[in-house]
């Protein structure tokens, strides 16, 4: 059973389309605002989402951009009432998939979501990512292990990594060159943006500051008033 997020502020057409897609056979999970969409996205696992764009406390272009940070291929749908060319612009700058006006018919909405899901699953890669090249370094998430070679070729051990250090620096690495904000990545590593929480944070990215520095062409710099960036 396909799983879909959907994020409405509008009661009454958030829980028609809810009901309408849970009748076609979609398990459909649905918030009321961003910020308890980016809660349900980050609690559990959707084939697609469809999203407001106009909503309280975190509008559908932001909520897009904080997902894609944590999953850059599930697919999103932006449902809004806005027509103008700058919006659907912006819409497929956050990362949208598709863009679908109010009013729509159900029988639309449903076909769109066909059509995405097919496309999906034709070109997804089943094998998740679990390498990543950062400069001339080499992370090996699974094993949580950072390597790299010497400029004469020979190998050098490698670092080994703690389990945050690894979630941390994973993040980091699938947003290279991107800023990541405090906030989310709090709360994906360590379940809540809590204070303590973040003084532990700083803890970890000062470690991996360390590490990152053996290629000089690599920095994890922070980015006033967003958080941190991995820069290569």
């Amino acid at each position: 059973m396909p799983t879909v997020l959907l994020v409405e502020d509008d009661p009454n057409l958030g829980l028609l389309v809810q009901e309408y897609l849970t009748m076609k056979g979609y398990q459909t999970d649905r918030a009321t605002d961003g910020n308890k969409g980016l809660e349900l996205f980050m609690a559990g696992e959707y084939d697609l989402c469809l999203f407001d764009v106009m909503m309280p406390k975190k509008d559908g272009f932001t909520l897009a951009k904080e997902v894609r940070m944590g999953n850059r291929d599930v697919p999103i749908i932006f449902l809004t009432a806005k027509s103008m060319k700058e919006d659907t612009i912006q819409g497929f700058k956050a990362g949208a998939d598709d863009y679908i006006t109010k009013p729509f018919s159900m029988e639309e909405l449903l076909l769109r979501i066909q059509a995405i899901l097919r496309r999906y699953q034709r070109t997804a890669d089943i094998v998740e990512q679990t390498t990543y090249q950062i400069g001339s370094l080499s992370f090996d998430y699974p094993h949580q292990l950072l390597s790299r070679r010497a400029e004469s070729g020979a190998d050098v051990p490698p670092q080994k990594l703690t389990s945050k250090e690894s979630e941390l620096l994973k993040l980091l690495a699938q947003n290279l060159n991107q800023p990541v904000s405090r906030s989310f990545a709090l709360k994906m590593v360590w379940g809540d943006d809590s204070y303590f929480n973040a003084r532990s944070m700083d803890v970890y990215v000062t470690k991996l500051r360390k590490y990152l520095r053996e290629d000089p062409n690599v920095q994890l710099v922070n980015v006033h008033g967003e958080g941190f960036k991995l820069i290569v």
